[in-house]
């Protein structure tokens, strides 16, 4: 189980300025995307039936960016890339046409970086929600922290990540 929407879609109608997403791991499990997963390993994936699947995620950022949010996602990737990165690489182009910016990074190019040890969002820059997974990739819970120490890393660390990252576009599998 992964977190609802409709409990991010609150975190987000607060938001003012941005929501930035750092993503760590090569592999999810989570229940919501394992058909569609499923379908690209075996060749059977579809845009339209991706896109009908997650159109609640797309009108939520189409409808934050609109209103002005910054919303920007770094993924920290190993390479060669796993087929579960495959396949958010090939649905990644419908999150940039409603306002998402995404880039990525090659893990071996994160070495010298310090990093935390779970996937985060940062709201405005000062709530993080760090997002709890076990080892196989399934969501645990979310674990929420304003202290503005654990703030201040997650943001440098986030920001560390976008600068040294590229846009999808540049990135190739």
């Amino acid at each position: 189980m992964s977190q609802s929407v409709e409990s991010f879609a609150e975190i987000l109608a607060g938001v003012h300025r941005s929501a930035v997403h750092l993503e760590l791991r090569d592999s999810y499990g989570v229940d919501n995307e394992a058909d569609n997963f499923a379908a690209f390993r075996r060749g059977d994936w579809s845009e339209d039936l991706e896109r009908a699947d997650r159109q609640s995620w797309l009108d939520l950022v189409r409808e934050a960016t609109a209103r002005g949010v910054e919303m920007r996602r770094a993924r920290v990737v190993s390479v060669p890339v796993s087929d579960y990165i495959c396949y958010e690489h090939t649905g990644t182009q419908m999150n940039i046409d409603v306002g998402e910016r995404v880039r990525w990074l090659a893990r071996d190019r994160a070495s010298a970086l310090a990093l935390p040890g779970n996937d985060l969002w940062i709201f405005d820059g000062r709530l993080v929600q760090f997002n709890i997974f076990d080892g196989l990739g399934q969501w645990i819970r979310t674990d929420f922290t304003e202290d503005p120490n654990v703030v201040e890393f997650c943001v440098s660390s986030f920001e560390s990540v976008w600068e040294r990252a590229v846009p999808h576009t540049d990135f190739t599998l």
